[in-house]
């Protein structure tokens, strides 16, 4: 894809998962990739394999919880490639739990992750994505559109995200940003019923299950990726998977309590 040649593109969380492959996306249609992640071994060598395919690799270990890692991660870009055309936050993580039970901590931790490193990172590089009239990439959920049972301050936190999205997508669009939110169902992985073991004491077995047991196909990483680098290149505002998603999504806005029962259907017991 021409279009991404000599574009240089961030992506969180870029050592495993849907980051790497969202990382991968990008090299492979000529852009120049910076992989973020926390840990450095795993880091490392995802950064390897797409420089053995030729591709132009920056790693940079961040924690993006930490202010002055994410201005470092920034200034390492635009020291090495001059530039940054496109933010992919992607960092995040799920959790288990009957809501109740959840504690303001909990709650903390997850807007921590998953809310406010989007607001560092995109702060930190926002002066250089306006200039060169770049894109914003949030990835969220699901569960940022329509909030399940037993997954603890996890909607919450994605709401939040897709607000945040929402907001910066009007404020940003006059200076020709792109912004853009992902919705997503669960996305396949190895682990996918044992990653909250610790975490579902007293809950329905179904809470262990992917999404805690939505009824939806696990989504591929690589084929999500794709979409989403295809929908940059659109500049789409938001991409939802799988696209039925959205009928419950209205249906829940204008008939809240239909949109229960049928959201009640569709996730595990």
């Amino acid at each position: 894809m021409k279009a991404w040649h000599g574009k240089v593109v961030i992506v969180t969380g870029a050592s495993a998962g849907l980051g790497r492959s969202i990382a991968a996306t990008f090299a492979a249609a000529g852009a120049k990739v910076v992989l973020a992640a926390r840990r450095r071994e795993p880091l490392d060598e995802a950064a390897h394999a797409l420089e053995t395919r030729g591709h132009d690799v920056l790693a940079v270990p961040v924690d993006v919880t930490n202010d002055a890692d994410v201005r470092t991660l920034v200034e390492q870009s635009c020291e090495h490639f001059g530039r940054i055309d496109v933010l992919v936050n992607n960092v995040g993580r799920s959790a288990r739990g009957a809501l109740l039970d959840t504690t303001p901590e909990d709650f903390d931790d997850l807007l921590e992750l998953n809310l406010l490193s989007a607001v560092r990172c995109t702060r930190a590089a926002a002066a250089t994505l306006i200039e060169h009239q770049g894109s914003i990439v949030n990835i969220a959920s699901l569960a940022a559109k329509s909030a399940a049972r037993y997954l603890g301050a996890y909607p919450a936190s994605k709401f939040a995200l897709a607000a945040y999205t929402q907001q910066l997508r009007l404020e940003l669009a006059p200076q020709g940003v792109h912004v853009m939110l992902v919705c997503s169902g669960p996305i396949a992985r190895d682990d996918g019923e044992r990653r909250y073991q610790e975490q579902l004491q007293g809950l329905p077995a179904g809470a262990a299950k992917p999404g805690a047991g939505v009824k939806a196909k696990a989504v591929a990483p690589d084929e999500l990726a794709r979409r989403i680098v295809r929908a940059c290149e659109r500049r789409q505002p938001e991409i939802v998977v799988p696209g039925k998603a959205r009928l419950l999504f209205a249906l829940s806005q204008l008939w809240p309590a239909l949109g229960d029962k049928l959201l009640l259907r569709m996730t595990g017991s």
